[in-house]
């Protein structure tokens, strides 16, 4: 292999790494990783995203190289708008969904003869079941990886084209790119994953809080696209 095509497919693995962590991609993830109280699972569902992502921009690849299809800028901004969408439901049904645990109550007692009354939040009963079903939930991250792969995905299989000597060559990039990717939210969704394992069986509030902050963030990035003022 030419030496300067392993160095641009070494290239193409730390940008697929740095490509992960963009503020969208991240949002999305921790939606699903905040529904996991295991880390294998957690990293499972940034390997199904990493699946997505790379399938999308392959196809992206096939159908602009093989059939000499330019993807419209257009179609570019319809994408961003649907994953700002997405973004913004998704972490409206995560906040909905933690605010679904609290209970309040009024408990009465007697305090000193007199009787008092205060207003107590409980967490409601989590399941707690803990095996793990590699594709259980596979389908909602497989997606939003390929809804983030063809979000700028044209522009960049164009980029790589100009780049790369030879339609092969520009594959293998594209493939090489999506193991960066696949790699990085692997990682990241392992790391988000760790306060949710942490505060599995020690604070149900603080996890209840986590997800409402989580599924709050991932609705303000989802606005900010939809502004303009967001990231791709």
């Amino acid at each position: 292999m030419d030496a300067s095509l392993t160095v641009a497919l070494g290239l193409g693995f730390l940008l697929g790494l740095r490509h992960a962590t963009e503020a969208d991609h991240v949002a999305a993830m921790s939606t699903f990783v905040s529904r996991e109280r295991g880390l294998l699972r957690s990293c499972l569902r940034g390997t199904f995203w990493g699946i997505g992502h790379t399938a999308a921009l392959l196809i992206a690849g096939v159908v602009i190289i093989a059939f000499r299809v330019r993807i419209p800028p257009e179609v570019d901004r319809v994408v961003e708008t649907c994953i700002a969408l997405v973004l913004i439901v998704l972490g409206g049904h995560v906040v909905l969904r933690a605010v679904g645990t609290l209970s309040v109550h009024r408990h009465v007692h007697v305090h000193g003869g007199a009787p008092h009354s205060h207003f107590h939040v409980h967490m409601g009963d989590r399941d707690s079941h803990d095996h793990v079903h590699p594709l259980a939930g596979a389908r909602q991250p497989l997606l939003m990886g390929v809804l983030h792969g063809l979000g700028g995905g044209g522009a960049l299989v164009l980029v790589v084209m100009a780049a790369m000597p030879s339609p092969a060559a520009a594959f293998l990039y594209l493939l090489v790119f999506g193991a960066g990717s696949t790699a990085g939210m692997l990682v990241l969704t392992g790391l988000m994953g760790i306060p949710f394992r942490l505060l599995k069986d020690r604070s149900r509030h603080a996890t209840t809080v986590l997800q409402i902050v989580v599924g709050a963030v991932s609705m303000l990035i989802g606005a900010l696209m939809l502004t303009g003022s967001g990231g791709a």
